[in-house]
């Protein structure tokens, strides 16, 4: 009779997270006017608080990496994205990033390295950022690259090597 409360217990436990994930999901803003292939248009502020818009890099080919500073494997990847931006910024490509927590820890981060390209703060509305862009299971980091159609062309969880990145982005450039 224990065991089976339990059993009981941990099935409906079970049901409620995955009937709130369900709620989540259908809950969270359509791209609106847009197919699900193509990237949504979305403001957000940059470490000083500027708003910044997608449509500012409309025509380039880009990598937008969904990260935090708590993120071992996102820190790691940061100083690759930035030696990429330098070699291959002239040629159209554009690396955004997407820091999913608050300004201050960001700020604090980017004082310690020498970043080149644009670091937007979403806080906890990145997650569903990232959802909409693919990150179904919600990795950090997340990262997805669009061809300068706006079109997405590949959806990375985890770490992105150098290698990787750059099979994917130089047949775009």
């Amino acid at each position: 009779m224990k065991n089976q409360t339990l059993l009981l217990i941990a099935a409906a436990i079970i049901a409620l997270g995955a009937g709130i994930m369900v709620k989540r999901f259908n809950s969270l803003p359509q791209a609106t006017g847009q197919a699900r292939d193509l990237l949504p248009a979305f403001t957000l502020p940059d470490v000083a608080g500027k708003q910044r818009s997608s449509s500012e890099w409309r025509g380039r080919v880009l990598v937008i990496n969904f990260w935090a500073t708590w993120c071992p494997p996102c820190r790691e990847e940061i100083p690759e994205f930035i030696a990429l931006q330098e070699r291959y910024g002239d040629k159209g490509l554009q690396f955004i990033g997407i820091a999913i927590e608050e300004q201050q820890p960001v700020a604090e981060y980017l004082q310690q390295i020498d970043d080149n390209y644009p670091m937007l703060i979403a806080g906890d509305d990145g997650v569903g950022l990232s959802i909409l862009m693919g990150n179904l299971m919600q990795a950090v980091p997340f990262t997805v690259v669009v061809s300068r159609q706006g079109e997405f062309m590949h959806h990375q969880p985890g770490e992105f090597s150098r290698e990787d990145l750059l099979a994917v982005v130089e047949p775009l450039l």
